[in-house]
């Protein structure tokens, strides 16, 4: 066995390895659902063992979308309409340099067919259209006659889903999604297998034997085979020697190193059930995986999937660069979700809140108003067409609330407001008066701009 083994130059460190293809199947008669880290009556466990595996940045990264699939399982669904106009906004947001790699659809209803065809017809390079389909011929051929190189399919990996809701034993289930997986690869069509569960999954056990069939049909065929890690749940974890499944690291560095599924072919799919749906698609990033799928503003199913504007501003840190880039679309599909569609997003939400960039308490509004590096993350007026405010109270002062505003409105340099201006002094004295009688919170963009309205009108002055 040890003399079959090749032994190849690692680019990366410049050592020679000896490839460690030796994992096969462990086809168990019961279930192994990890009890002893996921005690379904108490909170789940993270242990370690300390093993660390090395940083494999690759060399290109980049993002995939999954607002039109994972993120339509989770409310209303888009129109058509709605649809080819997110398309078209992500294919701004992503740039020349197609760092929105992809867009994932549905194609189970004509309205979903529809979206598809018109989304084609924008003849964008990226991002590319996409499929997620069920895993039959028929809907094989759907996705060939479409046009479409590629289509997801679910091969759910953990011994919860394959024993507890597939009725099969591992061998089984491996068979026969390698059944599945070939049917679409004679239609010509590129599969992206979803490992579903991948974070309570036996890794050596099932997931790396399995990759390693995969990578035999992707060399038969000629035709790549995706590798989507699903953490369905989101029990993945990003602490240094974490133990399997639940590392995020040790999961991608045993799909790469030891199933030899390259990083362009790998891609992470995370949900924020425990708040590190972010942290985790970083670390993927990282450790290997060339692609990390979210959707936008996270809409996804429970606590939602990894968002998308979120791995814009993790790439942007991680490259030193945001590679052509327009995060000022963020700030449009964040009017376009709330005016169009109608959906409420937090204030508090990064990049997108209306109050993620606010000021609120004074001795900050101070130095705020002195130099606003001093409270703000970036110039956010420059990548989000958002200016830092600085909320209104009783420390405020003329000069607060006329910087308030003057940045509320984004009034041009020739229509600004002065703090000896009426219309200022008259919303000072409405603000006084609010905190003479008592009050004790800041106050709210909504009161502002109704008091302001209504000081407008008296003074016939027009914003």
């Amino acid at each position: 066995m040890m003399e079959n083994r090749r032994v190849m130059m690692n680019k990366t460190t410049n050592l020679l390895q000896l490839e460690e293809h030796m994992y096969p199947l462990v086809d168990v008669k019961t279930p192994n659902v990890f009890r002893n880290l996921f005690p379904y009556e108490e909170v789940p466990k993270i242990a370690f063992n300390d093993r660390i595996v090395p940083h494999h940045m690759p060399d290109d990264i980049w993002i995939t979308d999954t607002t039109f699939r994972d993120g339509q399982q989770s409310r209303a669904p888009y129109s058509t309409e709605q649809i080819v106009t997110i398309y078209d906004y992500l294919h701004r947001l992503g740039g020349p340099n197609g760092k929105i790699r992809q867009c994932e659809f549905f194609l189970y209803s004509k309205k979903d067919r529809d979206a598809v065809e018109k989304c084609m017809e924008r003849g964008y390079q990226f991002p590319e259209v996409t499929s997620w389909i069920r895993a039959n011929k028929k809907d094989f051929e759907l996705v060939r006659d479409m046009g479409m190189k590629e289509t997801g399919i679910l091969v759910s990996c953990s011994d919860y889903h394959i024993f507890y809701k597939m009725k099969m034993s591992r061998r089984e289930a491996m068979e026969h999604y390698l059944s599945v997986i070939k049917e679409c690869l004679e239609t010509g069509v590129s599969p992206r297998c979803h490992l579903e569960d991948i974070t309570r999954a036996d890794i050596y056990g099932y997931v790396i034997p399995f990759c390693l069939e995969l990578m035999k049909l992707m060399e038969e065929y000629k035709i790549p085979i995706k590798v989507r890690c699903c953490d369905t749940m989101g029990y993945g974890v990003n602490y240094a020697g974490a133990v399997i499944p639940r590392s995020v690291q040790g999961i991608i560095y045993g799909i790469m190193t030891h199933a030899g599924v390259p990083s362009e072919l790998i891609e992470w799919h995370g949900h924020n059930d425990f708040y590190k749906a972010v942290t985790n698609a970083t670390t993927a990033w990282l450790y290997g995986a060339s692609g990390v799928n979210c959707s936008l503003f996270g809409i996804g199913e429970r606590t939602g999937n990894t968002p998308l504007e979120a791995m814009v501003f993790e790439y942007a840190q991680l490259r030193g660069s945001l590679d052509g880039m327009d995060t000022r679309v963020i700030t449009e599909l964040k009017e376009y979700y709330e005016k169009e569609i109608g959906y409420h997003i937090p204030s508090r939400t990064p990049f997108v809140g209306d109050n993620f960039n606010v000021t609120r308490a004074g001795i900050h509004a101070d130095g705020l108003l002195k130099n606003e590096e001093i409270y703000n993350i970036f110039d956010t007026e420059k990548f989000l067409n958002r200016p830092v405010l600085v909320a209104v109270s009783n420390t405020s002062g003329l000069a607060g609330i006329a910087h308030w505003i003057n940045t509320y409105y984004q009034l041009p340099e020739e229509r600004r407001v002065t703090k000896d201006q009426p219309l200022v002094k008259m919303v000072k004295e409405w603000v006084d008066h609010e905190y003479e009688s008592g009050r004790v919170t800041v106050l709210t963009n909504d009161e502002l701009t109704e008091v302001i309205a209504e000081c407008c009108a008296k003074l016939d002055y027009d914003l």
